[in-house]
């Protein structure tokens, strides 16, 4: 990534978009992570001793909207909205066929695969831990289907485990048995709200149309 996508930025946060195949925490290996790339951009900025903190994950293949805190004094604001899913966030996928509802409220506890360690799994009643996605589909074309996806709690490969759950695994999602895909995992963080640490107002944050998932932006999108 040769220049850092910026959507948003002040004095105590940070919103990039981040692309395909960058991890944004360090895994012990030597790859250059998103986390580095921004602290690059405001070591440029003539702010180099400020150490920015990703407020979430994405997966490596995922692609899209990750918010960066930059002040420790208002990290603890930014994760209780986290820890109370007081932040609203929409992703877009694509999954195979035609999806069969216009909306969709997928409540489906999630656990560990213990069978394999790189993966999550749907689980019954009474296990895992809760978890609720809101699905909504927004145009279908080419044997494909574009969803918005609205995270109500954020567990790991949520997004992933709950439309593998119902028998449409994201497009490039080898590990949960979805279609092959030359455009790798399509699945991108598109928008988030959240309250400002520092002056309470509630920030609408939103990249660029992810043109790799879908040519066009949909009507209504």
């Amino acid at each position: 990534m040769d220049e850092l996508r910026i959507i948003y930025e002040d004095e105590v946060l940070l919103a990039c978009d981040k692309p395909a195949g960058m991890l944004v925490h360090s895994d012990g290996t030597p790859s250059r992570t998103l986390t580095d790339a921004v602290a690059e951009h405001l070591a440029a900025a003539g702010r180099p001793d400020v150490r920015p903190q990703a407020v979430q994950r994405l997966d490596v293949e995922t692609t899209g909207l990750t918010l960066f805190s930059l002040d420790k004094a208002t990290q603890g604001a930014l994760d209780a909205q986290v820890a109370g899913h007081g932040m609203r966030k929409r992703y877009l996928a694509v999954v195979a066929g035609r999806f069969p509802w216009a909306n969709r409220v997928v409540s489906v506890p999630i656990g560990r695969d213990r069978h394999n360690a790189r993966r999550m799994r749907a689980c019954r009643p009474g296990q895992g831990k809760s978890a609720e996605t809101r699905v909504t589909r927004l145009s279908e074309k080419g044997g494909r289907s574009l969803l918005l996806l609205e995270l109500v709690t954020g567990r790991r490969h949520q997004i992933r485990v709950h439309l593998a759950s119902l028998g449409f695994p994201l497009v490039g999602d080898a590990l949960y048995g979805g279609a092959r895909s030359a455009s790798g995992l399509l699945l991108h963080a598109w928008s988030e709200d959240v309250i400002h640490p520092v002056s309470g107002e509630r920030l609408h944050l939103e990249t660029a149309w992810p043109e790799r998932l879908w040519p066009e932006r949909p009507a209504g999108a």
